[in-house]
């Protein structure tokens, strides 16, 4: 049906989130036609207004809980709030954007013969009960506690995806997502670069929760757009789910100590109790990513982190 244009038509939904809108700038500058979806719950109109001249992008404000008419090739589906602060906000309708969203944009994918991505996330594997996480690896996930909201929908998700390749055929991809950082994360958002880069930054003490041993691994945005790129042009047999995240393991404690260290503050560090349900360890095998995808992540720690606090040391969340 395409025969009129060269260039692809590609919906991302929550495009104007922080990894939405570096997808929408690869996707324009690789020569695409994106349709940006947002209802702007976590995203915001600044992550794109440098996007909105370009007459090959369009942005529409839209709730992916309710359908969506449009004509595309490829959808990648980004739409949820991501961070404990805002998924907890309005947990049913955290719920709602996971499930009635994949639904939606499985039922436009099935209409408009579009291959499909969906951002799902490690949280699926819960509070891990093997390390480091393979994709075969099924989860250990309370579905009550505060943080269901979003492990459990993203989990439907997931299923919802696989049902429609099996039983409608489908091009699926699905990609399960570990931390991530860099500019246009937001300064309230409650992740941890966030978090102790704003609050080092302004010489607020920086908030270790638990004794700080728990671990993580942290990706830059750049590598993680490749990955997520990588996968919607991988061949058809290629579905996922396939993690993408960065395999290199710190503690929090170790990671506040260095952004401490990275920009020079005085912050002190103040300990308290641990959320519910937080996972302990948080690390990505991603063997399948390097053998299917031939992505490995390239940015270092301490390259990302330098990148971010330029980001925030000149926006809202830097020093005054």
């Amino acid at each position: 049906m395409r025969t009129y244009s060269t260039r692809k038509r590609i919906l991302v939904t929550g495009g104007a989130g922080f990894l939405g809108s570096h997808l929408c700038e690869r996707l324009l500058s690789e020569g695409n036609d994106v349709l940006c979806a947002d209802n702007f719950f976590t995203g915001t109109k600044d992550n794109i207004a440098h996007l909105l001249p370009d007459p090959h992008f369009e942005l529409i404000r839209h709730d992916v809980t309710f359908p969506l008419f449009v004509e595309v090739d490829e959808i990648y589906n980004l739409a949820c709030p991501a961070s404990p602060v805002h998924y907890q906000f309005d947990p049913v309708q955290t719920t709602k954007t996971s499930v009635h969203g994949a639904i939606n944009m499985l039922g436009l994918a099935k209409r408009v013969k579009a291959k499909i991505l969906q951002a799902s996330t490690s949280e699926v594997y819960g509070d891990p009960t093997v390390h480091p996480q393979t994709e075969s690896y099924w989860g250990n996930v309370n579905p009550i506690g505060i943080r269901s909201c979003y492990d459990e929908g993203k989990r439907c998700a997931e299923t919802l995806f696989f049902d429609y390749h099996r039983q409608y055929k489908l091009q699926i991809k699905v990609a399960r997502i570990f931390n991530t950082y860099g500019p246009r994360m937001h300064p309230n958002d409650g992740r941890v670069v966030s978090n102790f880069i704003v609050q080092a930054l302004q010489g607020e003490p920086i908030t270790i929760y638990g004794e700080g041993k728990q671990t993580r691994s942290f990706c830059y945005v750049e590598d993680l757009i490749d990955g997520l790129m990588r996968l919607m042009n991988s061949a058809d047999d290629v579905t996922g789910p396939v993690n993408l995240g960065n395999p290199n393991e710190f503690t929090i404690l170790q990671l506040a100590q260095k952004v401490i260290a990275m920009t020079g503050s005085k912050s002190e560090l103040v300990y308290r109790p641990l959320p519910s349900d937080d996972p302990t360890q948080r690390q990505p095998n991603i063997e399948l990513a390097k053998r299917v995808l031939g992505w490995t992540p390239r940015v270092a720690l301490e390259d990302g982190l330098a990148k971010a606090i330029a980001y925030f040391s000149g926006s809202n969340g830097g020093a005054a």
